[in-house]
């Protein structure tokens, strides 16, 4: 990766961080560190005060979704720095308009790859349109303001002409018997009909949805599936999976500054 790549996906990763710091673990100088950041400040990519910088807060989001986005966000961070590292050059993934695949699409714009990224998520769409080597492709449907996603006949007429190698989705919750569960039953259905259009299902779900169930069932997590989330499940979720087969990968923990 280049400096500036580093240092945005260093920031992805630990939060604010002062410019000396950042010096000091780049092993660069503070005029090259300045001069990395004023180039990233100007494309949006950071933001900078009193001699520290962070990631860029993306601006006009919708509040409900701003709420749900900062929420265990040192997680749903580490859980997509994990997700990133299952993509190679080439493939076709499928990104939900869940927070925390959010987080997975804001890796991706910071060190891309040449991908076919299908996407019902507007704030998805949003960080990814102006990325060069990724295809955006975004789903057509009925708006839900709260959840910045569309959903419905018009979504799901369009992934019937879909096959994807990824589909990356996060969850309301997921009981210990690993059915995903939703709020909301269009939400649910899409959902249901994304894992079928992919080669390989990747929930990304932190710690808060475990053990939990919602109104409406999407699917059953299969043996060919993948969990990512923060730290080690449950129990009962665990005999769950040993006994589905289906692979749990615990993110690494970061010291976030």
């Amino acid at each position: 990766m280049s400096r500036m790549s580093d240092i945005s996906t260093y920031l992805f990763e630990r939060g604010e961080t002062s410019v000396t710091d950042l010096a000091r673990i780049l092993g660069a100088s503070l005029a090259t560190v300045r001069r990395d950041l004023n180039v990233l400040e100007h494309q949006g990519l950071i933001e900078r005060s009193h001699g520290a910088a962070r990631l860029a807060a993306r601006a006009k989001t919708e509040v409900g979704h701003k709420s749900r986005e900062e929420q265990n966000l040192v997680a749903k961070r580490s859980i997509a720095m994990t997700a990133y590292a299952l993509l190679r050059p080439g493939n076709t993934i499928l990104l939900d308009a869940g927070t925390t695949v959010l987080q997975l699409a804001r890796q991706i714009k910071l060190a891309p790859l040449p991908l076919t990224i299908v996407t019902n998520g507007l704030a998805v769409a949003q960080e990814l349109a102006d990325v060069p080597i990724v295809n955006l492709c975004l789903l057509g449907g009925r708006l839900r303001t709260g959840h910045l996603s569309v959903v419905g006949p018009l979504a799901e007429t369009m992934l019937l002409n879909l096959w994807l190698d990824f589909a990356f989705l996060g969850t309301s919750a997921l009981s210990d018997d690993l059915w995903l569960t939703s709020y909301d039953a269009d939400e649910a259905q899409l959902n249901a009909l994304m894992a079928s259009r992919a080669e390989r299902l990747v929930l990304l779900a932190d710690q808060s949805k475990m053990s939990r169930q919602a109104t409406y069932g999407v699917r059953h997590l299969l043996c060919e599936d993948t969990l990512i989330t923060d730290k080690a499940p449950p129990d009962g979720l665990v005999a769950s999976a040993v006994q589905t087969g289906i692979k749990i990968l615990v993110a690494k923990e970061q010291d976030h500054a």
